[in-house]
């Protein structure tokens, strides 16, 4: 029992919700090789303070890999941490043209972030959502489209979400096995799915959102919100979503994605998406009764 020493009994539970969160730390302490500081910390905050409809959002924007892990490479040299990281500038620019949102961002640079440690960070930030933003791709040149990922408990939705996932997941392992162990022993499964299924219900209708308005400027690889394990949409709290910008690996997509026009285009496309999912659930809580 040593390893639970440091908690104190609250005073009163107002809910099982809280009291499922504050028990994700005593899982994290007895089954994760984290420092019990940081476990305790990204635990017992796990569920952000609820804000006024109209409030200040924090939004999280994470380009995917970094660092020693370029990510998929297109046939022309194209690396996806370069080019994913600017089309997140360009959403933060886009997203900071509204007054009531905050934007951060898990990498402002170059350099190399394990999957656990982004979400560890949205947690850090008090984040409303979590957008992973990407540029992957496939063993054929001739996939193509964009589309949008939302976490599931219960298998990939597709054979692609189920590659994908798969292929974001092993991208610890370029840095090393100590990361990958890391990600795998962050929260233990037990809890984290009971406390989860209305944050992948927004997750997806946040999809949903950004699928609507990237449609008009690039077609897509799939209609609706594919769901898969992704390690990096793990939040049991935080609405959290992976976008594939477009398939690097593809010949024309390539040519596409360095492109500044196609870039601003894009990241435009997911700026609206978010807002518009902002204003949705503005007003879905006014009209939830208390």
């Amino acid at each position: 029992m040593k390893n639970f020493s440091h908690f104190r009994l609250l005073p009163k539970y107002t809910s099982r919700r809280q009291f499922l969160l504050s028990g994700l730390a005593a899982i994290a302490l007895a089954g994760s090789k984290i420092d019990a500081a940081t476990a305790s910390s990204t635990a017992l905050t796990a569920k952000p303070a609820k804000k006024a409809p109209g409030a200040r959002k924090v939004i999280m924007l994470d380009p995917g890999h970094g660092g020693i892990d370029p990510g998929a490479v297109g046939h022309q040299g194209a690396k996806e941490k370069h080019v994913v990281l600017e089309i997140a500038h360009y959403v933060r620019d886009h997203l900071r043209e509204h007054g009531n949102i905050d934007v951060k961002m898990t990498r402002e640079d170059d350099f190399f972030i394990p999957l656990y440690k982004r979400v560890e960070i949205a947690h850090q930030h008090q984040a409303d959502l979590f957008v992973s933003i990407h540029a992957d791709g496939f063993t054929s040149p001739t996939a193509s489209g964009a589309s949008v990922f939302a976490l599931s408990n219960r298998g990939a939705s597709s054979t692609m979400a189920k590659y994908m996932s798969q292929r974001e997941n092993d991208a610890d392992k370029v840095a090393g096995a100590k990361y990958a162990d890391e990600d795998n022993n962050y929260l233990q499964q037990v809890l984290f799915d009971l406390v989860q299924t209305d944050t992948i219900k927004n997750s997806l209708t946040l999809g949903r959102h950004l699928l609507d308005h990237i449609k008009p400027v690039h077609h897509l690889h799939s209609q609706h919100t594919e769901q898969a394990a992704f390690a990096v949409l793990k939040s049991p709290s935080i609405p959290s979503v992976l976008v594939e910008t477009s398939f690097i690996t593809n010949h024309q997509e390539e040519q596409l994605l360095t492109s500044v026009a196609f870039r601003q285009q894009i990241s435009q496309a997911i700026a609206n998406g978010i807002v518009k999912y902002l204003d949705y659930f503005d007003a879905h809580e006014r009209r939830r009764p208390s």
